[in-house]
């Protein structure tokens, strides 16, 4: 059987980390994703300090899951540096 959303792609409905080269990461469910944007449903932004760091935030957020903080967020992929499964990410 299927999916109903044919054309989404692979990653549709799964909870993705964004990761950008500066200090943002975005956690969230992903609805689609183009070549130049990826659409998110219940999503967190975090921006890392020095007291937490990209890594704390993201085994923190396998392990717990995240706050939603943003019930749609669209993201310029010119600005994500790796895309993967939160479910990917080790709790440590």
């Amino acid at each position: 059987m299927g999916t109903f959303h044919d054309g989404k792609g692979d990653l549709h409905g799964i909870t993705v980390v964004l990761d950008t080269a500066g200090p943002r990461v975005y956690v969230g469910r992903c609805e689609e994703m183009t070549g130049e944007v990826a659409v998110l449903h219940d999503a967190d932004v975090f921006d890392e300090t020095p007291e937490k760091t990209k890594d704390d935030y993201l085994r923190r957020a396998a392990a717990f899951g995240v706050w939603k903080k943003h019930d749609r967020l669209v993201v310029s992929l010119s600005d994500v540096r790796s895309v993967r499964r939160l479910g990917d990410v080790s709790a440590g």
